[in-house]
């Protein structure tokens, strides 16, 4: 695939899929500019003659993004599923989640193992670790997938030696049920070893190791590697905690490095949106944040927002729960940790309907069981111990709300129950049918009639009344629009673009915003100086602070306005009903 020429179609969608605005070559030119001025010629015979003037220094990069847009459609067949990184269709969570639910595993057994971290070193000395002609340079679009089929040799090498019982893994089974054996898990060059607290057993993984950097020219990084035992652990709920000290302590030092008195509110905003709430990110997917760190992490962003802190005090105008509302309902688009960590780990329930082969759901399957055809695992009973897929569980409740399913052959869903035909299931739709079927969690390829597949075959325990007709009537001309196919049966998300699962879609369903009008068009309105519009916001909010709001705080002032010396000072008197306000 790879040695096949190069089309014109390809290399222009690999060029239009670039960044354009990289630094330029020594043409001068950035990539942008072949972009806009992209012209086709014929007579084509090699790469330079696609434009009517050399890339220069584009050339090579234009060269690489065909080559790994060719690689990417096939690397996931040619490296295992312990490796997460760079393929499509899997995330670096699916290891961490798999990691989890290993050690979980060990501790509900009573078992007792090891994991070894190790991290690839490349050119670990300052004089190179190997010598090269050739090569890729740092940041190159080839490097990420040579480099994780360089990681499937050492992948390969554990694979082998667990086969020979040289180490082993950990074994997921349920019962007597199918087994899952997790050995190793990969993420580019972090990887991630399994295996029995026996002294032999890491021998034989050393020597694996060094075989591996005779191999391939790479370093383990020995002062990013380590060993951790698995066992017994005690207050598992104040680590739990603790766990997120790093998160909080990362948003600190970020607040530290931020000059808040000089950095407009427009700037406080986008901050707290783009830096902040990203920050815990990784781990809101994969756990549930305890409330204690949610309060910890909202009140440092309404003190960078508002002012303040522990050593001074200043006025916070708005409730945080306005300010989290969107702004068509007047508050300030600030996502709720609280709320956004759920959206987050719903997003796992969608990926578990939808993924088929994924190692991930493999060893869930193994572990828990499925239930409903496999699109859900059963319920997790038993000791919590470390595993995460018991908070993820909780979930499934109004993500399930928000899924219906695409029939294909049927041979998954349930003609009743299930959501496939309209907003709601047949058997509330057609609740006294329902009562009359003859198999009330039959599936739709049940349901069709299999010997000349041209309609469906409703099986009843008996005749219908007359004024029954109407209700079978109607329900064959819903049906009538429906037939099963040739493919597989599959879900999708209502409401969503393109029916796939989207974290902001979903975080605003479950958002619940105030029933209130608020004029945002008239507030939020281009070229006007951020400072104004939000003292306008304010103001709309009634929120500014004004002699009776200073007094309702606990200040001891006598109200009256200063301009007029008539009336009390208020909102709507010092904004529109004051004499000299109205003559300025």
């Amino acid at each position: 695939m790879l040695e096949l020429p190069f089309t014109e179609a390809e290399v222009q969608a690999a060029l239009m899929d670039m960044n354009g605005d990289k630094a330029p070559g020594p043409d001068g030119f950035t990539l942008s500019f072949w972009q806009s001025c992209w012209d086709f010629k014929g007579g084509v015979e090699d790469l330079g003659d696609f434009r009517p003037i050399s890339l220069l220094g584009g050339l090579y990069k234009l060269l690489a993004k065909v080559l790994a847009n060719r690689l990417k459609k096939v690397i996931g067949r040619v490296v295992f599923p312990d490796q997460n990184a760079f393929v499509m269709g899997r995330q670096i969570l699916d290891a961490s989640l798999i990691a989890n639910e290993v050690i979980d595993a060990w501790n509900k057994k009573g078992e007792k193992g090891l994991i070894s971290k190790f991290s690839v070193m490349v050119n670990g000395v300052p004089v190179g670790f190997f010598s090269s002609s050739k090569g890729l340079h740092q940041g190159d679009l080839l490097s990420p997938y040579l480099f994780v089929m360089g990681m499937e040799v050492l992948s390969v090498l554990i694979r082998r030696a667990v086969e020979e019982g040289f180490i082993s893994g950990c074994k997921i089974q349920r019962g007597k049920g199918r087994a899952v054996h997790i050995a190793h898990l990969l993420f580019a060059d972090d990887t991630i070893v399994f295996c029995e607290g026996k002294k032999e057993h890491l021998t034989n993984l050393s020597w694996i190791l060094f075989w591996f950097e005779a191999a391939s020219g790479l370093r383990i990084n020995l002062a990013k590697s380590e060993i951790i035992p698995i066992g017994e652990v005690e207050e598992v709920e104040e680590m739990a905690v603790s766990g997120w000290d790093g998160v909080e302590e990362k948003v600190r030092r970020r607040l530290a490095l931020s000059k808040r008195q000089y950095i407009s509110k427009d700037g406080r905003i986008t901050l707290i949106k783009s830096t902040m709430t990203s920050m815990p990110v990784y781990q809101m997917s994969l756990f549930r944040m305890p409330n204690s760190v949610a309060r910890r992490l909202e009140k440092l962003q309404r003190d960078f927002l508002w002012g303040g802190g522990n050593l001074e005090w200043k006025a916070h105008l708005v409730k945080w729960e306005v300010v989290c509302g969107d702004k068509e309902k007047g508050g300030l688009g600030i996502r709720k940790l609280t709320l956004l960590n759920k959206v987050l780990l719903g997003k796992w329930i969608w990926r578990f309907a939808c993924d088929k082969e994924a190692l991930w759901k493999q060893v869930l399957l193994v572990k828990y069981g499925q239930e409903d055809f496999g699109w859900r695992t059963k319920k997790v009973v038993g000791a919590f111990g470390v595993g995460v897929w018991k908070e993820i569980l909780k979930e499934a409740g109004w993500c399930w709300e928000n899924l219906a399913f695409k029939v294909g052959k049927g041979n998954k869903i349930r003609f009743w129950i299930d959501l496939w035909c309209g907003d709601i299931v047949l058997s509330q739709r057609f609740s006294h049918l329902f009562i009359l079927a003859t198999h009330r969690n039959a599936t739709i390829e049940e349901m069709w009639d299999q010997n000349f597949g041209r309609g469906w075959n409703l099986r009843f325990i008996r005749d219908f009344n007359d004024w029954e007709l109407d209700m079978v009537g109607n329900l064959l001309q819903v049906l009538r629009r429906h037939r099963i196919t040739w493919e597989e049966d599959s879900v999708f998300w209502k409401g969503g673009g393109n029916w796939q699962f989207r974290v902001k879609e979903a975080y605003s369903r479950l958002d619940r915003p105030l029933e209130v009008v608020f004029p945002k068009n008239k507030i939020w309105v281009e070229r006007v100086p951020t400072k104004i519009m939000f003292f306008a916001w304010e103001a709309t909010w009634g929120k500014i602070l004004t002699l009776d709001r200073l007094q309702k705080r606990g200040w001891q002032l006598p109200n009256r306005c200063f301009l007029c010396a008539c009336e009390e000072e208020n909102v709507n008197h010092i904004l529109i009903h004051c004499t000299v306000v109205r003559v300025l």
